[in-house]
């Protein structure tokens, strides 16, 4: 979940892009959900409209479109990747984008399945922050249950580690008087 923390601002960047890529197609009419359906079906649009944006702005159409007129603004636009860049995306956004397909389904399952751990303030919203801090606690855990583990079972200075018997600099007090036990006959 390491590049989990950059996705927050990854949406929002991605957000924008589909937007002007949208609005430049249809300076006249602006963004309209009539416009990014015919957008998302127009085979000339394959390799540049980003699919899985638009088909985000299509299915929030109505929660975006804060106005009701009709049209995605560029303000109505802003406002939203101001609220996902700062307040972060909600379960239900993150859900949407992995069904649609924008993101390994790897990476927003381990956010996904850990939600409720993640979102630090309860607020129902994943933040980059929040993201980090849990990536960050969890990769302190891992290392401490290693050095743990170690602790229990690895008893490297008497018995040796697993390459002893190849690295002379790392035979263990056993395997030094195994070595010089057999080298000398006895």
């Amino acid at each position: 979940m390491a590049s989990g923390s950059s996705i927050i601002a990854n949406i929002s960047s991605n957000l924008n892009n589909t937007y002007s890529y949208l609005a430049s197609l249809y300076p006249e009419d602006g963004v309209t959900y009539k416009n990014i359906t015919a957008a998302r079906n127009d085979n000339s649009n394959y390799l540049t409209l980003n699919q899985s944006f638009a088909s985000y702005l299509q299915s929030n159409f109505s929660t975006i479109d804060k106005d009701g007129d009709g049209v995605i603004s560029a303000d109505e636009m802003n406002n939203m990747t101001n609220t996902i860049a700062t307040s972060g995306v909600s379960r239900n956004e993150l859900s949407q984008l992995a069904a649609s397909g924008a993101y390994s389904s790897d990476m927003i399952s381990k956010i996904l399945d850990n939600f409720d751990d993640i979102d630090s303030n309860h607020d129902g919203r994943v933040t980059s922050a929040e993201i980090s801090a849990y990536t960050y606690s969890c990769n302190k855990q891992e290392k401490l249950d290693e050095e743990n583990y170690k602790k229990a079972t690895g008893t490297s200075i008497f018995y040796g580690d697993d390459d002893a018997s190849t690295d002379v600099s790392s035979y263990s007090i056993l395997s030094y008087k195994y070595k010089n036990f057999t080298s000398s006959g006895k």
